[in-house]
């Protein structure tokens, strides 16, 4: 006997199903009604198969799914045969729709809160909503699941005790290697998310600051066209134009060998010369003397050489 063939997903205004059910390889399962409060689902990122049955039932039966991007939410739900209301929840509207989602809570609704792919919050919105949400004294409830963030650094083959989790970084290539500059005074692995547009300039950048560590590009985690390289930073930045672009990339840097030499001088004038921009003199040494490791005399010396070339910041 077949299952029963469910519904077309409602459209986004619509009331929450009566029956709360789910399709896995074409059987049809019940799923309870989710508790009151805000579950936060890992959702897959890439591969749809990647979602977990616990995931499934809580999609299933919550009165409402908030995401960011309904079209991509829909694939899910459609791929799993979940019909339910799904409800825009992203960093555009989040203002409006917060207070919205507090009085469905009030009411006794259980909330399912999506992100396009990956875990809730993780360099996605839903920051504020889960504070103010908790802080109401509604329950939070977190389903794990799937992690580009983890994916990758499983799949690197580097140091996974301690790893420092950057996000994306600055746009601009001076803010860029101020950052990169930052952060190669962190004893861990890193971690850092980047788009197919900007990876060469990346890899260019990381070159000439931690151009010696080991490192893992990877692209398109658990999809169709998954690839990883690993080799040291300054070797991939070598064949960064040979590089596909098209896709998601995370990048994986090893941590600084014991004994680590303090920062070069380039890499000194990158960090002063953007400290320069919005600090003064004295606040942009104080902050070059903690990440350099190099001495306070020298660094004010050549900060007030920067000041005087550029005109850069203020006494």
């Amino acid at each position: 006997m077949h299952p029963t063939p469910l519904p077309t997903p409602s459209p986004d205004d619509a009331p929450a199903p009566a029956g709360r059910t789910f399709a896995i390889a074409g059987h049809l399962l019940t799923a309870p009604k989710a508790a009151p409060g805000l579950h936060l689902v890992a959702t897959p990122i890439g591969n749809l198969g990647d979602i977990t049955i616990r995931a499934l039932e809580t999609l299933a039966g919550c009165d409402i799914i908030a995401c960011e991007d309904t079209r991509i939410t829909r694939r899910l739900t459609e791929r799993y045969s979940i019909s339910g209301q799904l409800k825009q929840y992203h960093e555009h509207n989040a203002e409006q729709a917060r207070p919205k989602i507090l009085e469905k809570l009030a009411q006794g609704a259980s909330i399912a809160l999506v992100s396009d792919a990956g875990t809730p919050l993780i360099s996605d919105p839903g920051f504020k909503l889960v504070r103010e949400v908790a802080a109401s004294g509604f329950n939070v409830i977190a389903l794990p699941g799937p992690s580009s963030v983890l994916a990758a650094l499983a799949v690197a083959a580097l140091p996974t005790d301690r790893f420092f989790f950057e996000g994306f970084l600055p746009s601009r290539q001076m803010a860029r290697r101020a950052r990169l500059t930052e952060l190669s005074r962190i004893d861990a692995t890193l971690v850092m998310f980047d788009s197919g547009n900007r990876v060469q300039d990346t890899l260019a950048d990381l070159a000439g600051i931690m151009g010696t560590r080991d490192a893992a590009i990877c692209r398109e985690l658990t999809k169709m066209h998954e690839e990883v390289r690993r080799a040291k930073i300054s070797e991939l930045a070598a064949v960064a134009g040979e590089l596909e672009t098209r896709g998601e990339f995370v990048l994986v840097i090893g941590p600084p060998e014991a004994g680590a030499q303090a920062m070069t001088t380039d890499d000194l004038d990158a960090l002063l010369r953007a400290s320069l921009q919005h600090d003064s003199v004295k606040d942009a040494v104080a902050n070059a003397v903690e990440l350099s490791g190099r001495p306070r005399r020298e660094i004010y010396a050549r900060a007030l050489e920067i000041q005087k070339e550029g005109g850069d910041g203020e006494d």
